[in-house]
């Protein structure tokens, strides 16, 4: 599947104000994807789509997104059990970053066991141009222990 299984891209008045789906994709062949919960809004993870795995969280309502270290599509939770069922689709205003609203099926999105994959924050006392200052503290517990849920194959 390609990026012509989508509208080609009009005039920006069309992409920015209009009603029809025009995603734009980057020179690989990706765009961008922010995947929200759609309870709480908060950010559960970030990753890539290309037209194939766009087409296919359209269809099937579950989460599809392009694996660049696997260089393959990625239906969230096929081997965690961790699916995400898409409540809303969302685009910005230039069509070029893609948001996910989703039921989150097993609570955790990230694969190392915790809800979002954004579990960590930079502490108060880090300062810019100090880098051994730059530490990042746990603002999130793990859910899951990744060693039993995902077996090596």
């Amino acid at each position: 599947m390609s990026t012509l299984s989508f509208p080609a891209r009009t005039s920006t008045a069309e992409i920015e104000l209009g009603t029809l789906l025009q995603p734009k994709f980057g020179p690989d062949g990706l765009i961008p994807c922010i995947t929200c919960d759609h309870v709480t809004n908060e950010v559960l993870m970030f990753a890539f789509m290309n037209a194939e795995s766009l087409a296919h969280t359209i269809a099937t309502k579950k989460a599809t997104y392009w694996s660049r270290s696997r260089n393959k599509l990625w239906v969230k939770g096929e081997e965690s059990g961790n699916t995400m069922q898409v409540k809303s689709l969302r685009v910005d205003c230039d069509q070029d970053v893609i948001m996910l609203l989703v039921e989150s099926v097993g609570g955790a999105a990230c694969h190392n066991g915790y809800k979002s994959c954004f579990y960590r924050a930079l502490t108060a006392e880090a300062k810019a141009g100090d880098p051994t200052s730059m530490k990042l503290e746990f603002a999130a517990q793990r859910l899951f222990d990744p060693a039993t849920v995902y077996k090596k194959k």
